[in-house]
């Protein structure tokens, strides 16, 4: 199976770090995956975007001409990218910063993530809520796989850190779930 994720928002709201866990997550489960970055011409605050495909299989091209999945960090990406996503994909947006759209070919999602995240602990995590709620949604990768790349990840970080993000994976996991 072939799915393809465009996450999008603005630099500094972890749009490339959640890409790149994904594809490094789904690689660590024996899959195949390819992470492609992109950047506005912004040096700082400017667009985000990356384009993750993970497959069973050998990838041929790392771009699809529309995703199965958007997320969209905030309006000006809903505004850029959803036209992408394919119709009976699934669009995962940042209620925090993003109006419900109400797309009948889609599947929605729309959840408060930077909400979530800052009762958490820091809106730093909303993009750890993000990949809880398209793990909890999708199932493209296991809880167990993703909680292991981010020990990986924040093991050297401050006391802390590591717990609050796993709270954010599970309460993202969470809500996923009410829509699969």
């Amino acid at each position: 199976m072939k799915q393809s994720f465009v996450f999008s928002g603005s630099g500094g709201q972890g749009i490339m770090s959640a890409g790149i866990t994904l594809a490094h997550t789904a690689i660590d489960m024996g899959k195949h995956a390819t992470y492609l970055p992109e950047y506005g011409p912004e040096q700082r605050g400017g667009s985000a975007k990356c384009t993750v495909v993970i497959s069973d299989d050998e990838i041929v091209s790392p771009l699809p001409k529309q995703c199965d999945n958007l997320i969209v960090m905030n309006e000006q990406a809903y505004a850029k990218f959803e036209e992408d996503i394919k119709e009976g994909g699934v669009l995962l947006m940042n209620a925090s910063r993003v109006s419900a759209k109400n797309r009948d070919d889609v599947r929605e999602i729309a959840a408060p993530v930077d909400d979530i995240a800052l009762e958490l602990g820091s809106e730093k995590a909303a993009n750890i809520v993000l990949l809880g709620i398209l793990i909890g949604a999708t199932g493209v990768v296991s809880r167990e796989t993703l909680a292991a790349s981010l020990e990986e990840k924040f093991k050297d970080k401050k006391p802390g850190i590591l717990e609050m993000n796993l709270k954010a994976l599970d309460k993202g996991i969470e809500i996923g779930e009410q829509y699969k």
